[in-house]
């Protein structure tokens, strides 16, 4: 008898060379897509009595505790983050936990393929693919955004200040690649300048 086998959107992909920033997938991503009322205090404490956090309220923000991130989504939705191997039990939780609150959980971690960029010059590497000013204070460390990303749809986590994680659904996961090693490469490296000193006349 055959054996399950699963792969990644990238699984197959070369490691990428020849770039001015680091690029590669993350492969072992869980992902858990929850909705609910978030005026609802039964479900927020029977939330966080498994994850251990509040869900983030604040939109476009995500908290984190211990292996596991919550990504807000909307007010209604978060995508909850942890290693593949913990999402299944995790999920088993939060359903019996949720278990007659109005609420949804499933497991979502075939949906998308997670792409993270590290190293300086990650955010202008995505303003290639997007109008959003990244370099702005309005995009610090723990941001969540979802945006429209070299014509597809996408969502943008600001992991640490030079590493963000792409997320695009599966289907599109090729083409995103494509785009981020054209537009990574160290010829087409975009140098912003920055403040710059009065010359002493």
């Amino acid at each position: 008898m055959s054996e399950l086998r699963s792969e990644t959107a990238l699984q197959h992909q070369p490691e990428p060379l020849g770039l001015a920033i680091g690029l590669r997938e993350i492969r072992d991503r869980g992902m858990i897509d929850l909705r609910g009322l978030a005026s609802d205090q039964a479900f927020l404490d029977a939330a966080k009595g498994v994850l251990d956090t509040d869900l983030p309220l604040t939109p476009r923000t995500s908290v984190s505790w211990g292996d596991i991130k919550v990504l807000w989504l909307s007010t209604d939705q978060w995508l909850i983050l942890c290693s593949r191997s913990k999402a299944a039990d995790l999920l088993i939780r939060l359903r019996k936990a949720l278990d007659g609150i109005h609420s949804l959980a499933v497991d979502v971690s075939d949906m998308r393929a997670v792409m993270r960029l590290e190293g300086q010059g990650v955010r202008e590497v995505l303003l290639k693919g997007c109008s959003l000013d990244l370099l702005g204070e309005d995009y610090p460390q723990g941001t969540v955004r979802r945006v429209r990303f070299a014509e597809i749809a996408a969502l943008i986590h600001i992991a640490e200040a030079d590493a963000i994680d792409l997320y695009v659904f599966r289907s599109y996961a090729g083409y995103a690649w494509d785009f981020l090693l054209a537009a990574a490469r160290e010829p087409a490296q975009v140098r912003l300048f920055g403040a710059q000193t009065t010359p002493i006349a």
